[in-house]
């Protein structure tokens, strides 16, 4: 399964012919492909090239003095196998804006619903683009609304346009947008879990805690998230149930149960203690949660916090247009509910709404 979208860099120097000799002859040779006009400049001296294959794929390459960069949802060409991969955070600027221009537009192109949604659209752009991962990741936000049961399609992409639009995960961008996977076909109870941990981000974020994610522990696991404030230093781990429909345990609270099982059987277990589990039900429908919010059941790990989110539409008003154009970052619009068992050293009272 092909990663999310990486930049190759080679430390040489590349000439026109070279270009096409050894990149433009290679695509036609094996798959197909022609050499189109970027459709924007990258600008501080670099060369570009746009390569577009018969088969939808596209490539990039920028070029200037002794180095070159390449990235595309195609096969790399043997000039370039042996070349080292680096994040968009670790290439130089111009390269990077480029590059993002010219995705960003196919994208919107191929799909004109993402154009609603930019923030979303930047965020799992590493995914959106991918080799293998780019059609089932657009259907999972096109057709299942991002892992929401009872919502519709702009409620639940404006939730996490409004989400992703804070910035609290953009450093850590090209781990977090993999999480949603590169596979192709749509995995919607994996993509829901990984969701989930979007979800976590901004309840902690949301309560005044700075968060780290994948935090290495002494046994060899990691664990989601590191939450910290003046006075706190927690580690969290997420999990998200399945819809009892769709499982064979029986009913909504035993669905909580064995998944949460899961976590303090596997990593919790090896960690020893004093990480907190979030159990994220936001995939149950309504009856479904009412079930476990009345009866608010162990879940085999303490200290943890159950709870449901569910998106709510937002009415457009002269405010949240000029809100939108200073850049504020809002609160997504939700409704969240939720119980706690145990000591929870993490204060989300303004975040969650609990019911116990």
């Amino acid at each position: 399964m092909a990663r999310p979208l990486r930049f190759r860099h080679s430390p040489e120097a590349w000439s026109e012919g070279r270009v096409e000799r050894q990149l433009l002859s290679s695509l036609q040779d094996n798959i197909g492909a022609e050499a189109v006009s970027p459709r924007f400049e990258a600008g501080g001296g670099w060369t570009t090239h746009r390569f577009e294959m018969d088969n939808g794929d596209v490539a990039l390459f920028a070029r200037r003095d002794d180095e070159a960069y390449w990235m595309g949802n195609t096969e790399t060409p043997k000039a370039l196998w042996r070349t080292e991969k680096y994040g968009w955070r670790e290439v130089p600027y111009h390269v990077a804006r480029w590059a993002q221009r010219e995705l960003l537009a196919t994208l919107h192109e191929e799909d004109p619903w993402l154009a609603d949604y930019p923030h979303l659209s930047w965020f799992f752009l590493p995914v959106f683009m991918s080799k293998d991962g780019r059609d089932s990741t657009r259907a999972f936000f096109r057709d299942h609304a991002g892992g929401f049961p009872d919502v519709d399609r702009e409620t639940a992409l404006q939730f996490f346009e409004d989400l992703l639009h804070r910035g609290t995960l953009d450093p850590y961008r090209h781990t977090m947008s993999g999480k949603l996977g590169t596979s192709e076909t749509v995995d919607r109870v994996r993509m829901s879990a990984a969701m989930a941990e979007f979800v976590a981000a901004d309840l902690l974020t949301t309560a005044g805690y700075d968060v780290t994610p994948e935090i290495e522990v002494t046994t060899g696991h990691s664990l989601d998230f590191r939450a910290e404030d003046d006075a706190t230093n927690v580690l969290v781990e997420v999990t998200r149930p399945q819809p009892p429909a769709t499982r064979a345990a029986n009913g909504p609270v035993a669905a909580i149960r064995d998944t949460a099982q899961t976590k303090t059987d596997g990593q919790l277990a090896a960690h020893g203690g004093g990480a907190v589990l979030f159990v994220d039900c936001s995939s149950f429908p309504d009856d479904a949660w009412r079930a476990v919010r009345d009866e608010r059941p162990d879940v085999r790990h303490r200290p943890a916090v159950v709870y449901r989110v569910r998106p709510m539409s937002r009415e457009a008003d002269p405010k949240e247009a000029s809100d939108r154009e200073s850049g504020e970052r809002r609160r997504p619009a939700s409704r969240i509910e939720g119980y706690r068992k145990g000591s929870v050293p993490l204060d989300l009272d303004v975040a969650i709404e609990y019911v116990d």
